[in-house]
């Protein structure tokens, strides 16, 4: 569960849901996530709870950390700020400081909410097999629970849903093939989807801007 984290020098992000927790930061400017509801929440650093549609300002570009299987428990229903030591956790998780990556990771958690080892180890699986064609029933057996027992326990854990975690690491996994120099369409091949144009729509759904665009603003790795 290695945090992605990536840069872009974009003004803001269109309307989306992010996948998973992720942790945004101004790169020379404080940013803004904003609810369809014109609610706005403003700071340097921030946390944005994952399914809530939202959209970011951020003329002075941003980083983002996306905290792969946090059960994030914040009492905000959209966002809240990180100050102190979140904030300082957060910006040398950013510099890709593991230590610091997985302290926050268990401050914002809370240790009592941790996954265990087993179900750790079946999140390690997806990752870094996102061709994985693991079945809801493969899951269930893997966990030792009935299928819709073992789905609610999935989301339960991460926030996410067990379908919706594994399109998230397809698409961590193409934008690493598209960074690294693949054809987009490579990418989404070698990442279980359809065609070019699946995995757009894909991206900017989850991420609120295209591959090509994300890829155009992206001037560095990490920050």
């Amino acid at each position: 569960m290695t945090p992605s984290v990536f840069s872009v020098d974009v003004a803001g992000l269109a309307r989306h849901p992010n996948p998973v927790a992720c942790v945004v930061m101004g790169r020379r400017a404080p940013l803004a996530v904003i609810a369809d509801d014109g609610r706005r929440i403003e700071g340097d650093v921030l946390i944005i709870r994952p399914g809530i549609e939202h959209r970011i300002d951020c003329a002075g570009g941003l980083t983002a950390m996306y905290l792969d299987g946090l059960r994030w428990a914040g009492r905000d229903p959209l966002a809240e700020r990180l100050d102190g030591r979140l904030g300082a956790l957060a910006r040398d998780g950013m510099d890709l400081d593991g230590n610091a990556q997985l302290e926050l990771r268990a401050r914002l958690q809370g240790r009592d909410r941790e996954p265990d080892g087993p179900f750790r180890t079946l999140l390690a699986m997806l990752d870094t097999e996102p061709m994985n064609r693991m079945s809801q029933l493969d899951l269930a057996a893997r966990l030792g629970l009935e299928r819709t027992r073992a789905l609610r326990y999935f989301k339960a854990t991460t926030g996410t849903t067990f379908r919706g975690y594994k399109r998230w690491v397809g698409l961590q996994h193409a934008a690493r093939l598209i960074v690294a120099g693949e054809l987009v369409r490579t990418a989404a091949l070698d990442s279980g989807f359809a065609d070019t144009a699946h995995l757009t729509r894909t991206f900017r759904n989850s991420f609120g801007l295209t591959p090509s665009a994300a890829i155009a603003g992206m001037p560095t790795i990490g920050r």
